[in-house]
């Protein structure tokens, strides 16, 4: 085990050592969080906000570890390591583990590809490709080149954003799986947000303090003079409607005042709606979804093409980027877990936990923590996987292939060959 002063020798951070430092000021002070993400224009001003909210409350929902595998790839055992820490528990001084994908997630919908930063690491990953990870946060990425990209990244140490050239090998580099629906600049979920902006403007027209009015005066306003004297007459009610307690102005008995109801009437509504159910179908979401009121199957529609798409591109890279290839061949590997007790009813919790463990897939104790939230059973039995309802008949009887007991026949063989009937 490397000693601390080892440890304090070899650590490794992200802002140290630039080859151009930035100017230390000291702290900067902030009234709301300065590493928060922030949407581009327009996306902040529309509903589809929403949708990326529940996309990435979702994908955060799922419990991402560094594991051991087997030679043929399943789960053996949890790595205690930094980047574990960094995926379940906490990611930065700033964010947690779920609030960290969340951030990963938001940020992909947002800006279509995004990098995922090793800041504080044990080694310096420009020399050494073994270290570990003790903190990470998302950035976004400015420039692209060959073998390096300049991000912009929030440095913890100042309160303030900077930006920094990485490695393309030492940062994970998450794109989008479903950017040709939400990021390109033709997609359906670009077209939806330029509609929307359109309507939040011709209702900010409508609401506005104008007062849309039309004044007929009783003569011709052809000649410059005529004009003057009109120009005079409109700003005369203008300051009698402002100057109002009540907005009350008077006029002429031979003047006409015409006011005009409401704007010229546009399909931007019908275009909103048509586009809205198009990007559902191609995102898997439907409003029952955004509702809670989707089915079973709606729900397994959205995770397997909504969901698991967001889960693979995230830990793929991890993977990818995050353990060499000496660590891959030791059965190391980053995994995502789902649930799959989360949705299930009560009525329908009980017949699963019966099959589940009567058929032997999982124990007594494995049910009650995932599925229940209950502390194990202090039971022997509850951690085998057995089927209780044959144990109980017969413990110490076998079993043959077929899960039936043979029971022996009680008594003599001879008697059980010839029985007597009594007349």
């Amino acid at each position: 085990m490397p000693r601390f002063t080892d440890r304090l020798k070899h650590a490794w951070n992200a802002f140290n050592g630039r080859d151009h430092p930035p100017n230390t000021y000291g702290t900067v002070g902030y009234g709301l969080r300065p590493d928060r993400i922030k949407m581009r224009v327009g996306n902040e001003r529309s509903i589809v906000t929403s949708v990326y909210n529940r996309i990435a409350l979702d994908v955060a929902s799922m419990e991402i570890h560094h594991v051991r595998t087997d030679e043929e790839g399943f789960y053996l055992e949890t790595i205690r390591s930094g980047l574990n820490d960094c995926l379940s528990i906490e990611a930065n001084k700033d964010q947690s583990g779920r609030a960290f994908i969340q951030d990963v997630v938001m940020s992909i919908c947002d800006e279509g590809c995004v990098a995922v930063v090793p800041v504080d690491t044990s080694i310096d990953p420009k020399k050494s490709t073994s270290y570990d990870i003790r903190s990470m946060r998302v950035g976004k990425i400015l420039e692209w080149r060959p073998d390096h990209v300049y991000i912009r990244l929030y440095n913890d140490q100042t309160g303030r954003k900077e930006e920094i050239w990485m490695p393309k090998s030492a940062v994970a580099i998450v794109e989008n799986p479903l950017y040709a629906v939400m990021n390109e600049p033709n997609s359906t979920m670009q077209r939806l947000i330029h509609k929307l902006n359109l309507l939040d403007s011709v209702d900010e027209a409508a609401n506005s303090d104008k007062m849309n009015l039309i004044i007929q005066l009783p003569y011709t306003v052809r000649t410059d003079i005529q004009k003057q004297r009109a120009e005079e007459r409109r700003k005369a009610i203008e300051m009698q409607l402002v100057g109002s307690r009540y907005g009350i102005a008077y006029a002429d008995a031979t003047e006409k005042i015409t006011q005009l109801g409401h704007p010229i009437e546009n399909n931007l509504l019908g275009q909103i709606e048509y586009l809205t159910k198009m990007l559902y179908s191609q995102l898997g979401i439907t409003e029952e979804i955004f509702s809670g009121a989707a089915d079973e199957k709606q729900m397994l529609n959205y995770y397997s093409r909504t969901i698991e798409p967001f889960m693979e591109a995230i830990v793929g890279e991890f993977r990818r980027k995050f353990l060499t290839k000496t660590a891959r061949t030791q059965g190391q590997d980053i995994m995502y877990f789902r649930d799959p007790f989360k949705l299930v009813g009560l009525s329908e919790l009980s017949t699963s936990a019966e099959s589940l463990i009567k058929m032997r897939v999982i124990t007594a104790n494995e049910f009650r923590g995932s599925a229940l939230g209950m502390k194990p059973s202090d039971d022997p039995n509850a951690d085998s996987l057995s089927n209780p309802n044959v144990d109980v008949a017969n413990p110490g009887a076998p079993e043959d292939d077929e899960g039936v007991l043979e029971v022996p026949p009680e008594g003599p063989e001879e008697e059980q060959a010839q029985p007597t009937i009594e007349m």
